[in-house]
């Protein structure tokens, strides 16, 4: 097992974009696994903490985010997934965050996205960047093997409910999120999925989610969730928001976006919500990082073909992902 000196000196190497060997990632992905199986479904964490929202492989604005935030393990974060896809450095920002939460356990809390998946990761990207940086998949397969065990959902203090997406008709409580097994693939659909997918809308009641998964969920729905389980807020990721954060549903509920100029073209800033010791809200914004020298992502035609083929297997089976 890697002493905390090995993992500082892979730390350090990480934070140079620079990737481990396969022998390491699957030494530090058991590592992990070993710490996460032993975390709930409902992880509770306490503030002080900084909660973050999608990532997706965009490393240097990663950095960016611990420039403006504080490094870990001086600042205590939060994430609520999607590290992985779209961006240029899929392995580089999952295998740093995956290696800051075995050194630091109890000061950084990583829960799953609806990309952290199978089957999401081998059309939008990170499948792909596996192949490419280690010549096979067995990079792939030790963090999506670990993916299953990453919490569902986090408890602040027994006040701010975060998690990836939203909410699911199946579930009215906490203790009904706490019961589900999590240690799976995320389904097609059912309650664990609708964690990962669904969005608030300016609807009432749930609607059908445009993403082909999840649900859309209104006011009403986040009001009666937050009264049943004593809550006072709803944070979650997943929908790109072009100020980096969102309130909506009179304050239920705030969207946290952390990727800025999402996929490189989108323009959007990035933001962090920072949870004080007596419960105090503070958002900080951050737009891209300088811009680096794009690596050359051009796919060998044989990881070419084989993505059009999964894109077109996804289109078929209707579960698309629209931002």
């Amino acid at each position: 097992m890697p002493s905390h000196a090995d993992l500082d000196r892979q730390i350090e190497h990480l934070m140079e974009c620079k990737p481990l060997t396969e022998a390491e990632v699957k030494i530090l992905c058991d590592q992990a696994r070993a710490i996460l199986v032993e975390e709930w479904n409902v992880q509770p964490v306490k503030c002080p903490v900084t909660v973050c929202g999608d990532i997706h492989g965009q490393f240097y604005d990663l950095i960016e985010l611990f420039r403006i935030g504080g490094n870990a393990p001086d600042t205590n974060y939060l994430f609520m997934g999607d590290y992985v896809d779209r961006g240029y450095y899929s392995v580089e920002t999952v295998t740093l965050l995956v290696a800051l939460k075995v050194r630091y356990r109890d000061r950084i809390t990583i829960l799953r996205g609806n990309h952290e998946s199978r089957q999401i990761t081998q059309v939008y990207g990170f499948y792909d960047e596996c192949l490419r940086k280690y010549g096979n998949a067995n990079v792939w397969k030790y963090f999506t093997d670990l993916f299953d065990y990453l919490p569902l959902t986090a408890l602040i203090e027994s006040q701010i409910f975060c998690l990836h997406g939203g909410l699911s008709p199946s579930l009215d409580t906490l203790d009904n999120v706490r019961a589900l097994d999590r240690i799976q693939e995320v389904p097609h659909e059912g309650p664990m999925c609708d964690l990962l997918w669904s969005d608030p809308d300016d609807r009432c009641g749930w609607g059908i989610s445009p993403r082909g998964a999840g649900y859309t969920f209104g006011q009403d729905i986040a009001a009666q969730f937050n009264h049943t389980n004593g809550l006072t807020l709803i944070s979650r990721a997943h929908q790109l928001v072009m100020e980096g954060y969102n309130w909506c549903q009179e304050k239920n509920v705030v969207t946290v976006f952390s990727a800025p100029n999402y996929c490189y073209r989108c323009g959007n800033m990035a933001a962090i919500l920072e949870i004080g010791e007596n419960m105090d809200q503070n958002f900080l914004q951050f737009d891209p990082a300088p811009r680096q020298i794009e690596p050359d992502t051009t796919p060998t035609q044989q990881s070419a073909q084989s993505t059009e083929q999964r894109v077109a297997h996804k289109q078929s089976t209707g579960t698309t992902e629209r931002h």
